[in-house]
């Protein structure tokens, strides 16, 4: 296995491997073809998909695809909830938006668990 292999455009992973032509990360199970780019533009930006494929970018409106727990809260988000308004950030554990949610302040979403509206 060659040493020179590029980390997992999702989660960052060093263990990535070859399958066939596409490259596969083990840790989060994101598979890309390298000869694409990886979820990388063509300028070297980063490009933040929702959980249905859609491209994000900094001021769109969202929808909470499912509930959420939020810790510190009897209550959590509800699936549903509009989200208006949205930063794309490189977050810590893969929230990659920061956001204000009316009844929740300011706070970081995954892009997996939002679609936009």
């Amino acid at each position: 296995m060659s040493d020179n292999l590029p980390a997992c455009p999702e989660c960052s992973g060093e263990y990535t491997y070859e399958m066939d032509a596409r490259m596969v990360c083990p840790e989060c199970g994101h598979e890309w073809d390298p000869a694409a780019g990886g979820g990388e533009a063509a300028s070297g930006e980063r490009v933040v998909k929702d959980s249905v494929g859609n491209v994000l970018s900094d001021g769109d409106t969202v929808t909470v695809v499912k509930a959420l727990k939020v810790k510190g809260s009897a209550s959590g988000i509800k699936a549903g909830t509009k989200v208006r308004n949205i930063r794309l950030v490189d977050g810590v554990d893969g929230h990659d938006i920061d956001c204000r949610i009316e009844g929740f302040g300011a706070m970081q979403l995954k892009s997996s668990v939002v679609k936009k509206a």
